[in-house]
């Protein structure tokens, strides 16, 4: 019996070999191989006015900021492998307080929309900018960039102080959320991924920091963005257009509507102001909440933030940012229309 167990206990143990889960290319190529078989009954069951009007809409959020998405985690990769760490800190000024108007016209420099100022701010963390500062430029740079600006005066041809509105508007709203986050805000709201900066590893050359930086922040940034189109593209269809009609000589209640409006549906900032420039039944105010509350928080940018900070982070920073945004949209409205127009 001893000898039994001595041979038994000699004897080498079999490794146990993990089953490895399917990655996403292969269940890719499943769901085309499942689409081409049963091509025609997803014909005939997508076949319906509601499901086509959300199709399209889905497509189109995606394909509008698809470009800008590419464009950021491009500058982010460019930034992690070619800009020494705390290079960018030292451009800026020392007191956090006097970072943060700069950071904001920084923004001005960045011809995109929120989709690419994501992952790029989140980069400039990582480079050492203080978060405030960092927060604030991500809420510019979609807002306040010259292409924004230009596409909002050729929308509003008959009012050129509609894009003076819109530019006080978003640039107040950076700059004061950034004071705020100053003052509220908390390190350990942000996900501490989105802190650790990448440390190149032994004989690691930085074109390849460049490119793994740039596809990691890709396939993080775009599963998001999809998440955010599929829910812009439902809340399209639900949302009735006839309500727009009886807004017209409502402002209260226009303001409220078109700030969740764009929330909702998700446009991006370089195309949101032909969008709101043919509702001429609703008065300028509500139409300049609209244009400066989007491009600061709406359902994609929010699941970005989710992805890239973490969700106690966008549960704080988004619902604070849609106040501060309708405030800062109605007081520069009642500034520059001189009142309610």
């Amino acid at each position: 019996m001893a000898d039994v167990t001595t041979t038994t206990e000699a004897q080498p143990s079999t490794p146990t070999r993990r089953r490895r889960g399917p990655t996403s290319l292969e269940v890719l190529c499943v769901v085309l191989l499942l689409a081409i078989l049963f091509q025609s009954q997803l014909t005939q069951f997508f076949n319906v006015p509601e499901l086509r009007t959300g199709s399209t809409i889905f497509v189109a959020v995606c394909v509008q900021a698809l470009p800008f998405l590419l464009l950021g985690v491009l500058l982010s990769g460019l930034i992690a492998a070619y800009v020494p760490m705390g290079a960018l800190r030292k451009a800026l000024p020392g007191k956090p307080a006097l970072a943060v108007p700069v950071a904001g016209i920084a923004g001005m420099a960045l011809p995109g929309c929120e989709c690419a100022s994501v992952p790029l701010s989140r980069r400039l963390m990582q480079q050492g900018i203080a978060p405030a500062a960092a927060l604030t430029f991500l809420l510019a740079a979609p807002a306040v960039n010259p292409i924004v600006l230009v596409a909002t005066a050729v929308a509003f041809p008959g009012e050129p102080l509609m894009v003076l509105a819109r530019f006080l508007g978003s640039f107040l709203t950076a700059v004061v959320m950034g004071w705020l986050w100053l003052r509220l805000g908390k390190a350990e709201w942000i996900a501490a991924r989105a802190l650790r900066h990448h440390e190149p590893k032994a004989g690691e050359s930085k074109f390849t920091v460049f490119t793994e930086t740039a596809r990691h922040d890709l396939v993080e940034a775009g599963g998001f963005l999809v998440l955010g189109g599929v829910t812009s593209a439902a809340l399209h269809v639900i949302v009735p257009a006839s309500w727009m009609t009886s807004l017209g000589g409502q402002v209260v209640l226009g303001v409220i509507v078109m700030a969740v409006l764009a929330v909702v549906l998700a446009l991006c900032s370089e195309a949101d102001a032909f969008v709101v420039a043919s509702l001429s039944m609703l008065p300028l105010l509500p139409r300049l909440v609209f244009l400066v509350v989007g491009p600061a928080v709406d359902v994609k940018l929010i699941a970005m933030q989710a992805g890239a900070f973490g969700r106690p982070f966008a549960a704080r920073f988004a619902p604070l940012t849609f106040v501060v945004a309708i405030l800062c949209a109605v007081g520069a409205g009642l500034l520059v229309f001189g009142g309610v127009r």
